[in-house]
This record gives structure tokens, C-alpha cells and sequence, in this order.
């Protein structure tokens, strides 16, 4: 389907997909880079890429479709760096978590070529990072949203559905906006409740016995509190008005579950109780199975 993939962030996300590629029997070469040297060259051990390059630029050269799988706030950047070698029958697609800021990006940096970039996001991911955790199962059954801008292409968005279908996802589509404001309350919002509650308990007095005493609910609550910060940073900032609109909606439902617990007759801390487990217990991810590595 491909000749050369140019991967721009040899992590786990870009290295998973370079792996599933190859598997698929989708591109017959791989040049990737990454910002750091060793990661490149880690990658081309592990078999992940095929060719090191030493720039952004470089790893596109001759290649049919790129991916970006590098910080959402790398992207303009990141673009203009490789603009001089896009042409109108390269793909491009990101992995990143945020879409109304990368589509801007690309709309500035591409200019006249932004027809041949479709923003993808991947429900994928895992609270470890590296290439060396790069797994070519990793989007196997999972969604993929693509969020293609008024200038995308039609051909390069059905190129990319029909991608990421033989890579095994189930691929929808809709606004950039429509995007970011769902995953901030199911994905970013989620993410910063996690990292407040492991500081909240780290800022207290004998954190590490209390820490000892979690079990499996405080585990898997606080799994993607592990996430990569400096990724997080960076979502958590580029969709900020949306993240803070939901934080609103979750503190009034916690001052609703305070007020119901300051009054011992009253059902209402049931009824609420309830209403979550009800709710909580009559969803399934994305209408499949649910995995415990979902981001």
C-alpha cells in the first residue's frame, strides 16, 4: 500500500504503528527520526525503523506517508520543518490527543499543502513510554477518530480510513472541536483527576504507608496517573478551556456527594451512588471490550 514511511517520533506510539505497518505487509521501508539520537538508533536495533535519519526533513524524503507521532505542541514546528518535500500525494497524519490546535498548527505551517494531513487520534496507549515498549497489537480493536480540516483532501481521508482498518481499528470521524470537547471529559479530565489524587496523597504526612495500602481500586484508578508528563503538559494546556469546563461539571458533582454525606438521613448520597453505579455499569467502551491500557 505504501513504499516509505516517514516517522517523525520514534516512542511507543510512532513505534507501534511502524511495527503494525510492517506486520500488515503495509509499507516495504521505514525511515525514522527523533529528537534524541540514541532513540533513533534504538529503533533501528529493535527493528522498528529500517533507516536512521538526522532530521525531520531527511525522514521524509521520499516517502508516500508520514506519520507524526511527537508532542502536540511540536507540531507547527515539526511541519514547517518538512514543508519543502510535502507533496500533494503524500499522506500525513499525527497520533496526537488534541486536534483543534493541531489542525491550526497545520494550517500555518502546511499552508497550500495542508490537503495532504488528516489529524488521526488513536485510542490507544499505555502508561509507559519508549521504543523499546513499541507493540504492533497496540491499536488492534481500538478506535481511531480522524478529524480531517476544510482543506484535507477527500482521497487522503478515505486512504487513511482504509489504513487504519487493516491495522484492525474501527475508525470514526468528526469536527476538531466536536473532538476535544468529548475527550476532555473522558480521556483529559480523567488523566488530571489521577494526578491529583496521587498528590494529594504524596503532599500528606506517612504518604508512603498509606500508599502501601492500596489495593486493586486504587490501582486501576490511578494507573494513568504513570503517564508521560511532558505529553500531558502539553494536552492539558492545548485544550484547556474545554479541560476546565468539565473540571467545573465534576466539582459540582463532588460538592453534591460532600453535601449528601453531611446529612445522615437524607438518600440522596445513595441515590447518587446509585446513578453512578447504574450508569457506570451499563457502559462499554467504544461498544467493544474493554481494555485496561485504554488513554
Amino acid at each position: 500500500m505504501f513504499e516509505q514511511l516517514g516517522l517523525i517520533g520514534c516512542g511507543l506510539m510512532g513505534g507501534s504503528f511502524a511495527l503494525a505497518m510492517k506486520r500488515a505487509g503495509l509499507v516495504q521501508r521505514v525511515v525514522g527520526y527523533s529528537k534524541s539520537p540514541s532513540t533513533t538508533e534504538r529503533a533501528r536495533q529493535l527493528g522498528v525503523i529500517d533507516v536512521e535519519a538526522p532530521s525531520a526533513l531527511l525522514a521524509v524524503a521520499g516517502a508516500d506517508i508520514v506519520l507524526l507521532a511527537i508532542p502536540v505542541a511540536a507540531t507547527e514546528a515539526t511541519l514547517k520543518a518538512i514543508r519543502h518535500l510535502v507533496t500533494p500525494k503524500m499522506l500525513i497524519m499525527d497520533v496526537g490527543s488534541t486536534k483543534s490546535d493541531v489542525v491550526a498548527a497545520a494550517r500555518t505551517a502546511l499552508r497550500d499543502q495542508i490537503g495532504s494531513f488528516v489529524p488521526a487520534h488513536p485510542i490507544a496507549g499505555r502508561e509507559v513510554s519508549g521504543v523499546e515498549h513499541s507493540d504492533p497489537e497496540l491499536y488492534t480493536g481500538r478506535q481511531v477518530i480522524l478529524t480531517p480540516s476544510d482543506g484535507t483532501h477527500a482521497a487522503h481521508v478515505q486512504r487513511a480510513e482504509e489504513l487504519w482498518t487493516r491495522l484492525g481499528c474501527r475508525v470514526s470521524r468528526m469536527t476538531p472541536e466536536t473532538h476535544d470537547a468529548a475527550f476532555a471529559a473522558v480521556s483529559h479530565l480523567p488523566h488530571m483527576l489521577a494526578f491529583a489524587m496521587m498528590n494529594s496523597i504524596t503532599h500528606q504526612e506517612h504518604s508512603d504507608e498509606l500508599l502501601a495500602l492500596g489495593g486493586p481500586g486504587f490501582r486501576d484508578f490511578t494507573r494513568i496517573a504513570a503517564s508521560d508528563p511532558k505529553m500531558w503538559r502539553d494536552v492539558l494546556r492545548a485544550n484547556r478551556e474545554e479541560v476546565l469546563a468539565q473540571s467545573r461539571h465534576f466539582k459540582n458533582a463532588l460538592q453534591q456527594l460532600e453535601k449528601a454525606i453531611m446529612t445522615d438521613e437524607d438518600p440522596a448520597l445513595e441515590d447518587l451512588i446509585t446513578l453512578a453505579s447504574h450508569t457506570r455499569a451499563h457502559w462499554r467502551m467504544g461498544a467493544q471490550r474493554n481494555r485496561k491500557d485504554e488513554q
